[in-house]
């Protein structure tokens, strides 16, 4: 008799405790499948300590693969389920497609960005779900410092160092109080000219902080943030997103080049996609994570309506600590559908809560017990060290010197602004070059406010670069943030030149022109004069590349007809105004970065 194959897709707190428990309990009698996009477990409680530059990201991550035995881990996104044919479909990262058959599924794929239909809020915001968010964050408010602190303009200073954070549930909480600790860091020993401090602003449409906990936490945090500066405005949102800042619903415009959304999230697109009945997006299952008529399909996580069995009618809320507990019954209720043990309901008991403030503060309530300042601070980080499943000594080596050394603020700029798209059923990606987006594109829409594909894609069309250039007096604001800073890859670029330089000793002027989906390969669309994406690797084409050099016996310098870029030849008199050159190269700015705004907490991790 062939092994019984159990499928488990997703693996955060939910998927990843499910495999562990059925690892144990299974010892090599099943055969059990970890489908994954990455191939780390992200402990996400500890997500902005990354952000703001206490834990290095490889400590909130576990290796899936190194602690999870006898699980084979298939790397890959599911584009669909067949039910009937108890068959998963997926997309591996190189754009490979596969299935994986099932005896037992269980679907735990988590959830994503909880979108509004707020105007520019797609555009100009980011979210903080993933690893790579966590990363452009830190790299963006490092940059937003530097660059006011050399900017000459004073209003320009104070909208570089105005940050918004949208939604005051647990992460948009911890986030606006690591980060406003982490930049008066950095300009403690660099003041800003004129006196101008770094500017935190939480808004959220509920009446207080953090309104799914109990009041003691609540005004803890709420403390705890004002008296560091932090501008607490309840019963306030964003009612629009400009590339100069956001318009809150109170009328106030506030200047800002950074705005954080964290009002919560939404079931992963791809529970919809099942066609099975949902409760306000998520799965409806019985007391047991069982679909119903779907005895072999089990569900938990942020992806499940779990019954609330001391709550008639109720459902248990989309939390970190529900969906580590939705796992260890999953794993129970299969071993007993083959036999190993009975089925058991699930039911929770509540512990306490815990609330990440940075440095020793904290708010805690620990077998209800209220504990704040220092206490609660040593309450939360021992919780965390306990409730990780590896890197235990790595988090609390990172603690000890963030204790006793100062922190590094630095970027590195390696997650882009395009990168992390708020609108994405991937928000643990970053979006690079050339990657399939299959799953994305078959991803539904949020409505109006939802980046389009056009929103997003990595190339000249794209907009939320937030990098400093040379400005360029000829273009708005709006039109010089569609220039982007990728390059192709190196194999696209070998194949082109060796092309070009076949094409040059024949004499032909037929170059191919760029393909669609290169970055920086097309031109902007309605952009000014169809100018090529700065910061590709030589900015003036060399001689003989496509696209470069104007065909020849044209007068004048004439661009070359029906080649795409359309860059005049070189020494052409008259260049556009306020355009500067250094070393025969123009640039161009991108301008700046800009967010929006926000609903209530539900939902929030």
């Amino acid at each position: 008799m062939s092994r019984p194959r159990i499928v488990i897709v997703g693996a955060g707190f939910a998927g990843y405790r499910t495999a562990k428990e059925l690892s144990r309990k299974a010892r090599g009698k099943a055969d059990i499948t970890l489908l994954n996009p990455t191939d780390y477990f992200l402990y996400l409680p500890l997500l902005p300590q990354v952000a703001a530059g206490i834990l290095e990201p490889r400590r909130v991550t576990v290796s899936l693969s190194g602690t999870l035995p006898r699980v084979r881990l298939v790397l890959g996104e599911a584009d669909g389920i067949d039910m009937d044919a108890r068959t998963v479909h997926y997309t591996d990262p190189e754009g490979e497609r596969g299935s994986l058959p099932y005896d037992r599924l269980v679907l735990a794929v988590g959830s994503v960005n909880k979108l509004l239909p707020i105007p520019g809020v797609a555009e100009y915001a980011h979210g903080f779900r993933g690893l790579p968010e966590a990363l452009y964050l830190r790299d963006h408010v490092t940059r937003q410092v530097e660059l006011a602190a050399a900017a000459e303009d004073r209003a320009d200073r104070e909208a570089r160092c105005t940050f918004v954070v949208v939604g005051a549930g647990y992460t948009g909480t911890e986030v606006a109080a690591h980060g406003q600790l982490y930049t008066d860091a950095q300009v403690r020993k660099h003041p800003l000219r004129g006196g101008i401090r770094p500017r935190w602003i939480l808004l959220d449409i509920a009446d207080r902080v953090l309104p799914e906990l109990d009041e003691h936490l609540s005004t803890t945090a709420d403390r705890t943030l004002r008296e560091r500066g932090v501008e607490v405005r309840m019963g306030t949102s964003v009612k629009e997103a400009t590339p100069d800042g956001v318009l809150l619903t109170d009328g106030e415009f506030v200047g800002t080049r950074t705005l954080v959304w964290c009002v919560g999230v939404r079931p992963d697109p791809l529970v919809e996609s099942t066609g099975q009945p949902v409760e306000r997006g998520r799965l409806v299952v019985d007391p047991y994570l069982q679909l119903p008529g779907r005895p072999e399909v089990f569900a938990c996580g942020d992806a499940a309506a779990v019954p609330d069995l001391d709550n008639p009618g109720g459902f248990t809320p989309m939390t970190a600590q529900h969906a580590w507990r939705h796992g260890r019954t999953v794993a129970r209720n299969i071993a007993a559908s083959f036999g190993d043990g009975e089925k058991q309901p699930y039911r929770h008991k509540d512990l306490g809560f815990v609330v990440d403030l940075g440095g020793v503060k904290a708010a805690a309530n620990p077998l209800h017990i209220p504990l704040s300042g220092p206490a609660a601070g040593a309450v939360t980080r021992g919780y965390h060290l306990a409730a990780m499943p590896g890197n235990r000594v790595r988090v609390a080596a990172d603690w000890l010197l963030d204790a006793v050394l100062p922190r590094q603020a630095v970027q590195l700029g390696l997650v882009r602004s395009w990168s992390v798209p708020l609108d994405t059923a991937s928000p643990e990606l970053a979006r690079v070059p050339g990657r399939p987006r299959s799953r994305e594109e078959a991803a539904a829409r949020s409505g109006p406010g939802a980046a389009t594909a056009r929103d997003t894609l990595p190339g000249p069309e794209a907009v939320g670069q937030d990098d400093p250039g040379p400005a360029k007096d000829t273009r708005s604001v709006a039109e010089a943030r569609e220039v982007q800073d990728v390059e192709p890859s190196a194999g696209e670029a070998v194949i082109t030149e060796a092309k070009a330089r076949e094409d040059a000793r024949s004499g032909s002027d037929d170059r191919p022109a760029p393909t669609d989906d290169r970055p920086g390969g097309k031109p902007a669309e309605n952009g000014p004069g169809g100018e090529p994406a700065v910061n590709r690797p030589a900015d003036e084409p060399a001689k003989g590349r496509p696209g470069g050099e104007p065909a020849k016996n044209q007068p004048g310098g004439e661009p070359a007809k029906n080649q795409p870029g359309g860059e005049p030849a070189r020494n052409q008199p008259g260049r556009a105004p306020g355009e500067q050159q250094d070393g025969g190269e123009s640039r161009t700015s991108p301008g700046p970065v800009r967010r929006t705004d926000a609903d209530s907490a539900e939902g929030d991790s």
